[in-house]
C-alpha cells in the first residue's frame, strides 16, 4: 500500500489539473472569479502536498517538489496559477503568498534558540560571517565584471549586482537540519557548527535582505544609504526583540487564561502580522518583522502550544508561496536547444559555482578548532527559502528581469539538490567529530 501511495497521488493530481483547466476555460466570466480562485487554490494545495511527498520519497526536501509543481502549473506550461499582471486573480495569489512567507519566517524565528545560538561560540559566528561575505562579494564582482550579462539587468548595474550578491548569502536551516537528522549526526560538533552558523547566517541574510529591499524601494546606493539601511534592519530587530521579550510573556499569560476557542492561535497570528507591518513602516522588510515575532514568542510559556498550532496554518499558506515562486519560472529557459537560453543557463551555472565555493570555503573560517571542515562547508550550501524570497522581491520590484530571475532559481534549485548527497559523502570521507581533542573519526 505504501508503494502505491505516490501512484495514487499522481493519479489524483492528474485528474485534478485537467478538470481545473476545463473550469478555467469554461467559466471565465468575471462574476465567477471566486469559483475560479477556489479551483486554483485547490489545485495548488493538492499539487504542493503531493509533489512534496514525492520529493521526500526521492530523498529530497519537500520545497523542491513544490517549486517544480509551481513551474509546471505556471504560465510557461499549464497556466493554472495566474501570473499575468492583467489577470484579476494574480494580486490575490500574491497576497496569499505574502502571508505564506511571513508565516514561514515566523516559524524559523520560533525554532531559533537565541541562547543556543550564543553558546555555539565564535567558531560558528566566523563560519557564518565568511559564508555570507564571500558569496555576496563573489556575486557582486561577477556581475560588475565583463562576464556579467548586463543586458538582463533592468535597473542600474550596481543595484542589480547588490541584489544578486544578496541572493547568494543565506543558508536554508530547514533543509540542512533535515539532512543531518537523516544521517543521525545531529549531536556531532560538525552539526552544531552547521546549525549554529546557519542560524546566524539566516539572521545576517535577513539583515542583508532588509538592506537590499530598502535599496530596491528607491534609497540611494551609497555608503550612507547602505549604513542607514543596515542600521534600520538591525535596529528594528534589536528593539523589537528587546521590547517583545519583556512584553509578550505578560500578554500571552493573560490570553492563555481565556476560554474562547482558538484565542492563543489567533492572538499569535495577529501578533506576527502587527510586527511584520511595523517592520515595513520602520523601513525594514516584513519578513524581518515576522522573524522577530518568532524570536519573541519563542520565549513565552506558551511556546510549545503556539508552535504546534501554527503548523496547520503554515501547511496551508507556505506551499502557496513556493508554488507561486515556481510559477514565475519560465520552464522554456531550461531548453539548451534554444540559442537565447544559453546565456541564461551559463549565468545560472556561474551563480551556482560562486554559491557553492563561497559556502564550502566558510568551513575553514575557524582554524583554531579540529573538525570535518568540508562537511561543515557543504552543510552551508543549500539556499532554499531565503534565496527564493530574495529572488521574488527582486522580481516584484523590477530589480531582476525574468531571465535573471530564472538564473537565480536555477542556482537555488541546484544548491538544494547537490547538498544532501555531498553532505552524506563528506561525513563518510572525513569522519564525524565527537570531541575537539580527538578530531574527526569515521564510524
Amino acid at each position: 500500500m505504501k508503494r502505491t501511495a505516490p501512484l495514487i497521488a499522481l493519479g489524483v493530481l492528474g485528474l485534478a489539473v485537467p478538470v481545473a483547466l476545463w473550469a478555467l476555460q469554461e467559466h471565465g466570466a468575471e462574476h465567477l472569479d471566486f469559483a475560479r480562485l477556489f479551483w486554483v487554490l485547490a489545485v495548488m494545495l493538492i499539487a504542493g502536498k503531493f509533489s512534496g511527498e514525492l520529493s521526500e520519497r526521492m530523498g529530497q526536501p519537500a520545497v523542491l517538489g513544490e517549486l517544480i509543481a509551481g513551474a509546471l502549473l505556471g504560465g510557461s506550461l499549464l497556466g493554472v496559477i495566474p501570473t499575468a499582471a492583467e489577470d484579476s486573480l494574480t494580486p490575490i495569489i500574491e497576497i496569499l503568498a505574502e502571508i505564506g512567507v511571513v508565516i514561514l519566517l515566523f516559524e524559523i524565528g520560533l525554532e531559533t534558540d537565541l541562547k543556543a545560538m550564543f553558546r555555539v561560540g565564535r567558531g560558528a559566528a566566523a563560519i557564518a560571517c565568511v559564508g555570507v561575505i564571500l558569496p555576496m562579494i563573489g556575486g557582486i564582482l561577477f556581475w560588475l565584471s565583463p562576464l556579467g550579462l548586463h543586458q538582463y539587468g533592468p535597473t542600474g548595474v550596481t543595484m542589480t549586482a547588490i541584489f544578486i550578491g544578496g541572493t547568494l548569502t543565506a543558508t536554508s536551516v530547514g533543509i540542512t537540519a533535515r539532512v543531518l537528522q537523516d544521517l543521525r549526526v545531529m549531536h556531532s560538533f560538525e552539526s552544531r557548527f552547521i546549525i549554529g552558523a546557519a542560524v546566524i547566517d539566516d539572521v545576517l541574510g535577513l539583515v542583508v535582505l532588509g538592506i537590499v529591499s530598502g535599496l530596491a524601494a528607491g534609497q540611494a546606493v551609497t555608503v550612507l544609504g547602505i549604513g542607514r539601511s543596515f542600521g534600520v534592519a538591525v535596529g528594528f530587530l534589536v528593539v523589537a526583540v528587546g521590547i517583545g521579550l519583556w512584553l509578550a510573556p505578560k500578554i500571552f499569560d493573560v490570553v492563555n487564561r481565556m476560554r474562547v476557542r482558538g484565542m492563543l492561535l489567533v492572538t499569535a497570528f495577529a501578533f506576527v502580522l502587527v510586527i511584520a507591518a511595523l517592520a515595513d513602516m520602520a523601513g525594514s522588510a516584513m519578513i524581518v518583522g515576522a522573524f522577530a515575532a518568532g524570536l519573541i514568542l519563542s520565549g513565552t510559556n506558551q511556546f510549545n502550544l503556539i508552535q504546534e498550532r501554527i503548523k496547520p496554518v503554515a501547511d496551508i499558506f507556505t506551499p502557496i508561496f513556493f508554488l507561486s515562486i515556481g510559477a514565475e519560472f519560465d520552464v522554456g529557459l531550461l531548453n539548451p536547444m534554444v540559442a537565447e537560453n544559453l546565456p541564461v543557463l551559463g549565468l545560472g551555472l556561474s551563480l551556482f559555482v560562486i554559491a557553492v565555493l563561497g559556502k564550502v570555503a566558510a568551513g575553514w573560517a575557524a582554524p583554531w578548532r579540529r573538525f570535518n571542515r568540508l562537511a561543515v562547508g557543504i552543510g552551508m550550501i543549500p539556499r532554499g527559502e531565503v534565496g527564493l524570497i530574495f529572488a521574488n522581491i527582486g522580481l516584484a520590484t523590477g530589480v531582476l528581469s525574468r531571465p535573471l530571475f530564472g538564473a537565480i532559481i536555477i542556482m537555488v534549485i541546484g544548491t538544494t539538490f547537490i547538498a544532501p548527497p555531498l553532505l552524506k559523502w563528506s561525513f563518510s570521507w572525513g569522519g564525524v567529530t565527537h570531541s575537539f581533542d580527538k578530531g574527526p573519526h569515521k564510524e
